[in-house]
């Protein structure tokens, strides 16, 4: 079996950035902005979802849930609070973002964060569907498994998918809902050539958080595709990402 992904916890300088990974994604989708803001003083963790980073996709969708993923980003701040960080900033991947956006509605003592590539506005359409099936297919070969048995786990993969979308569709009403309760700065990355949610995302959420009168940090990625940490923009994203850190601790300090 592939060694699988662990989460980590890069401790460098006082103030703490938490990433958090996306839907079907694990620690390895936000290392290279982790190193990338140690090299810069912040002391940087990545915990793993439950059901994620196994050797079976299908982990995911009998693990693993809204609810459960809450849980973890709870865990997660809480970790990094025990750990001595008063300081801490939460930043989101695509299904990572919901729960980074729920923590900063709930959570007035986290400085700031935001999202990249993230569907917080509902009632769009997204391709995991479609992707999540041919990831797991793509996994199970590796696995040199037979036809029949990928067949197999594909059918209960295609049977309980939407299920579980469903729940996560449902949690992501309510955090729409809430986004007048975020206080701080948001930061929003959005790839001009996403092919996972509609390239409109970021912008949709921008507005509906300035409706509410908050300061948001929009950057569009005009060529970028979804997985921004990772991509050809991922080297800007670092750098937007340092310099909106830098603003929010720096506004936290003064307080």
């Amino acid at each position: 079996m592939l060694r699988q992904p662990t989460p980590f916890f890069f401790e460098q300088g006082p103030q703490a950035v938490i990433l958090l990974h996306a839907y079907s994604g694990s620690s390895n989708d936000v290392r290279l902005l982790a190193r990338f803001l140690q090299r810069h003083d912040y002391t940087v963790y990545a915990p793993i979802f439950t059901g994620h980073a196994t050797d079976d996709p299908r982990d995911i969708l009998r693990e693993g849930s809204p609810e459960q993923w809450w849980r973890d980003t709870q865990a997660a701040i809480k970790a990094v609070r025990a750990a001595g960080y008063q300081q801490i900033a939460v930043f989101g991947l695509s299904l990572g973002g919901i729960f980074a956006t729920q923590a900063l509605e709930v959570d007035q003592e986290l400085v700031g964060g935001g999202v990249f590539s993230s569907p917080i506005i509902t009632n769009q359409h997204t391709n995991v569907p479609q992707q999540f099936p041919r990831m797991a297919r793509h996994v199970y070969r590796q696995q040199d498994l037979s036809e029949d048995q990928i067949k197999t786990r594909l059918a209960w993969i295609r049977e309980q998918l939407p299920i579980q979308l469903g729940q996560i569709n449902q949690f992501v009403t309510g955090v729409q809902a809430n986004l007048n309760h975020v206080k701080s700065p948001f930061f929003i990355a959005q790839g001009g050539q996403d092919e996972m949610i509609s390239a409109q995302s970021g912008l949709q959420l921008k507005q509906a958080l300035e409706q509410t009168g908050q300061v948001v940090d929009y950057h569009f990625y005009e060529t970028a595709s979804h997985v921004l940490t990772v991509n050809t923009a991922h080297q800007q994203l670092e750098t937007d990402v340092l310099s909106y850190l830098t603003t929010i601790f720096e506004v936290d300090n003064d307080n």
